[in-house]
């Protein structure tokens, strides 16, 4: 019998690991794990998770355009992601139109994507590396363009973060306090785009959930405190992207796949242990409930006896 499975021990994982190519790749998985922990927790508060999904899949003709102009990928990628994160910030104010818009955008996107692929001699690695990732192919005019990206997303974020989250937590009260609850959207929006733009780089558009959104999801069910599920949903990102990357260099896998195994696992256990947690809390409240019934029963078969 044949077998064709590859996975393996590389005792050389270290010589592997501090390479020049995985350098990079660490300090790249390093620098989107920040930006994703930053943008996370407004997309979950936001309730954005389909449109963050949706903008991965809108910078795909960005990429195989680049390609038919012979510009950098990542110049297509950033143009579609934010101008798309744009579009539906001014069409989708409320949450049931913003799930139209990005339903439609997205569908304009894909299509124009294959339009774009079919034209293209060249693309088929592109479309691969924008579905996947190619983490270890980052290079050094990359890490230099997410540094800044990075900068300025802690910068813009710092500056508007209490209105930005008054405005996403009762967007109806902050808009009737006078905070400028559309111009934060599209800020925030302009921010998302950006931060998508490099996470599709480090795991590609199908597995951008679990940097961005997982990571954060999990951190709400561990506390309710904005900044510190911020600080939490940023060190899972960061340990899911730091294990992984050494769980590929051991076992030669794509980083893509460990980085989001470890974020995923993380959140399962998380979520298991808040619903078993649940389901005690919700036995003992009925049983404290069901309590103070029996209770003049038995007073009653105590009174009869003694008679």
């Amino acid at each position: 019998m044949t077998t064709h499975l590859a996975l393996s021990y590389q005792p050389n994982w270290w010589l592997i690991l501090t390479s020049g190519f995985m350098t990079n790749a660490l300090i790249g998985g390093t620098i989107v794990a920040l930006a994703a922990g930053l943008i996370g927790y407004f997309v979950v508060v936001r309730q954005t998770a389909f449109a963050t999904h949706a903008l991965a899949h809108i910078g795909l003709p960005g990429a195989t355009g680049a390609v038919l102009l012979g510009v950098p990928v990542a110049v297509g990628l950033g143009v579609f992601c934010v101008g798309g994160a744009l579009v539906i910030g001014v069409l989708g104010k409320r949450a049931a139109d913003r799930e139209v818009v990005t339903g439609t955008v997205l569908a304009a996107a894909i299509g124009l994507g294959l339009f774009f692929n079919s034209q293209a001699t060249k693309s088929s690695s592109t479309m691969t590396n924008v579905l996947f990732g190619n983490l270890l192919a980052i290079s050094g005019g990359q890490l230099a363009s997410f540094a800044v990206l990075l900068v300025l997303l802690g910068l813009i974020i710092s500056l508007i973060y209490r209105p930005l989250l008054f405005a996403s937590i009762n967007s109806l009260v902050a808009e009737a306090k006078g905070v400028p609850v559309r111009a934060l959207s599209m800020i925030f929006m302009a921010l998302l785009g950006l931060t998508v733009t490099m996470a599709v780089q480090a795991v590609g558009t199908l597995l951008l959930f679990a940097l961005i959104v997982t990571p954060a999801a999990t951190a709400i069910m561990l506390t309710p405190r904005p900044a510190l599920a911020m600080i939490t949903s940023t060190a899972i990102s960061l340990s899911a992207v730091l294990l992984g990357l050494g769980t590929s260099a051991m076992f030669n896998l794509p980083p893509s796949f460990p980085i989001v195994a470890i974020a995923c696992a993380v959140w399962a256990v998380v979520w298991a242990g808040n619903h078993r947690r649940g389901a005690t809390a919700q036995a003992v409240d009925e049983s404290r409930d069901s309590a103070p019934a029996l209770a003049p029963t038995t007073k009653r078969v105590s009174a009869t006896s003694t008679i």
